[in-house]
């Protein structure tokens, strides 16, 4: 049984959903989809889960069952192309209430008609897996549905111990500490954990008041070459560009960015689910108007952070350190919708969840496919976050989703 350990910070947290719309090269076929998704469901056991809860430890855990819980929706209507007004309008009801995930699973995914092509729409919960994790099983789709290709068998092994951490990456002694007190001090408090229910009472309201709007954007092909060489000769990625680029736009020296770690993970199946990203914060404040010149000073800062394990892991190693009870309750307490200082400390001082003010970016990266003609990302619209860019690259051709408050 895989029990919810870092990926616990996403379960008492609304706006915990992204998505990903991909123009797949097949035509649409309502029967061959829905099949589809019951053989990946055969590989990937997390897409036949809800989660369950076990009273006397407090634990939560992904229940596996013996039917598929992927919501599959149909469209009649036949879609223009990828960047057509419904898809985000879609994504846009399906996030419009807080998913309660002891009843459905974790990923909705809807099918339209697009001329000799079929779109999907996969929304996830975050519970289910990370940004790299949804493009894989995205990629496993589209060749499944176009080619037959059978997807590999991924059982999930998540992290369930601080102790699978790298040995280098353990805390501060400063951060430590402020876990330990805030630990302490909400034992003190004595409280009766928080329940799911409780939460998803205030949650539903939250996610309804919380509006959120998003905006394409496409670079083709030629220009996508041209950014690439570029930055090639100036010896910076795109990601580092693109974050310039908002270090510009919004006036502003702080951008959270995520981070795979999949690979420093010896026992993560290939192919697997669940949640292996972490995210941290670069600080900019060379202010050049050249993008390209300020990129240099982004890709040094994002160099420092990677280099230093301590520095990387630590959203996880906070995760995974924080009382679990405590940690259920710190976006409820930091909107003074639940009384602990110690909830309230971690939630406004270590998350930001306070007030909707930081600025991310998350960049799934550049992938090639004979089976996926276009797609785009979707980001996690966090309460922490006034504005983030869902960056994705397919075929040579960047789209960009910014979703704003």
């Amino acid at each position: 049984m895989e029990y919810v350990f870092t990926e616990r910070a996403h379960l008492m947290c609304p706006n915990m959903n992204f998505g990903i719309a991909l123009k797949v090269k097949a035509p649409f076929e309502e029967l061959k989809a829905r099949r589809a998704f019951r053989t990946l469901a055969g590989a990937h056991p997390f897409l036949n889960a809800v989660i369950g809860y076990e009273g006397d430890k407090n634990a939560y855990y992904y229940d596996v069952t013996d039917e598929l819980k992927v919501d599959i929706i149909i469209k009649e209507n036949e879609l223009s192309g990828i960047e057509a007004h419904e898809i985000i309008s879609e994504y846009d009801k399906l996030t419009s209430y807080d998913w309660n995930l002891m009843k459905e699973g974790m990923l909705k995914a809807v099918v339209w008609k697009m001329g000799k092509y079929t779109c999907f729409l996969l929304v996830f919960h975050h519970l289910l897996t990370d940004g790299r994790g949804a493009l894989n099983l995205a990629k496993e789709l589209a060749n499944l549905y176009s080619d037959n290709i059978m997807p590999e068998d991924s059982p999930e092994k998540l992290i369930s111990s601080a102790d699978q951490l790298p040995k280098d990456s353990k805390m501060s002694l400063i951060n430590k500490m402020l876990i330990n007190n805030a630990n302490r001090d909400w034992s003190r408090e004595n409280h009766k954990p928080l329940s799911y229910q409780e939460y998803r009472e205030f949650a539903d309201r939250f996610v309804k008041e919380d509006h959120v709007a998003h905006f394409l954007k496409r670079t083709d092909k030629e220009e996508m070459s041209r950014i690439i060489g570029t930055c090639r000769d100036v010896g910076i990625t795109v990601n580092d560009l693109l974050m310039a680029r908002m270090y510009l736009e919004d006036n502003i020296d702080k951008i959270i960015i995520a981070s795979d770690l999949r690979e420093r993970f010896d026992f993560c199946t290939k192919g697997s689910l669940g949640n292996f990203s972490t995210a941290f914060s670069v600080v900019v404040k060379k202010k050049s108007k050249d993008p390209y010149v300020l990129a240099k000073e982004v890709h040094k800062a994002v160099q420092k952070v990677i280099s230093k394990p301590a520095d990387l892991f630590l959203v996880l190693q906070c995760y995974a350190n924080i009382d679990p009870a405590l940690l259920d309750a710190t976006f409820m307490a930091s909107r003074n919708e639940y009384k602990s200082k110690a909830a309230a400390f971690i939630g406004k001082t270590l998350f930001g969840f306070e007030s909707a003010s930081g600025y991310s970016i998350s960049n799934l990266g550049r992938i090639e496919s004979s089976n996926i003609s276009s797609a785009f990302f979707i980001p996690p619209a966090s309460p922490a976050i006034k504005k983030t860019q869902g960056v994705l690259t397919v075929n040579g051709k960047m789209m960009i989703c910014t979703s704003e408050r």
